[in-house]
């Protein structure tokens, strides 16, 4: 990522270049949200029996996902050291807060499960998704506007 960050600082022309192919991924995403949006939100279906298998199979894509994706090590090699005294050893730290970061998390996902059991019916219906699809897409539009017109 440093090495990146560093040739596009250096580099106009490969800056010029990621920046546009960058707005013409967010304009194609945000078209086809807004002319082709979902009906459903995919394989979610109110008739499968709630199961330990599936909830286990949904935590595991989860954790893969989280631990497979390079922005989260970035993440916390940036935010967290600067939590960390300066007697105090490193990895232990680290990880502790690591593992309060993932606490936090998975109890903020349960509390927003919980709170959107009462809408989920209105949530899943098609004029709904339909239209937050469209509002989505007109959202990734702007940012690839804005991705446009900004200079460096």
């Amino acid at each position: 990522a440093c090495g990146l960050g560093a040739l596009f600082m250096a580099s106009a022309m490969a800056f010029s270049v990621l920046k546009w192919v960058g707005a013409a991924y967010l304009a194609w995403l945000g078209l086809n949200m807004l002319f082709k949006p979902r009906h459903h939100l995919g394989q979610m279906s109110s008739n499968i029996p709630p199961s330990f298998a599936l909830h286990k199979n949904a935590f595991f894509k989860g954790f893969l996902g989280n631990l497979l994706n390079p922005k989260i090590g970035v993440f916390y090699l940036s935010f967290l050291p600067q939590f960390i005294p300066a007697e105090a050893a490193a990895f232990s730290w680290i990880m502790g807060l690591v593992m309060l970061h993932v606490l936090i998390g998975t109890i903020w996902s349960m509390l927003l499960i919980w709170a959107m059991q009462p809408i989920s019916r209105f949530l899943k219906q098609p004029k709904f998704v339909r239209g937050l699809d469209r509002v989505t897409g007109s959202i990734f539009l702007i940012f690839a506007l804005k991705l446009v017109l900004s200079k460096r």
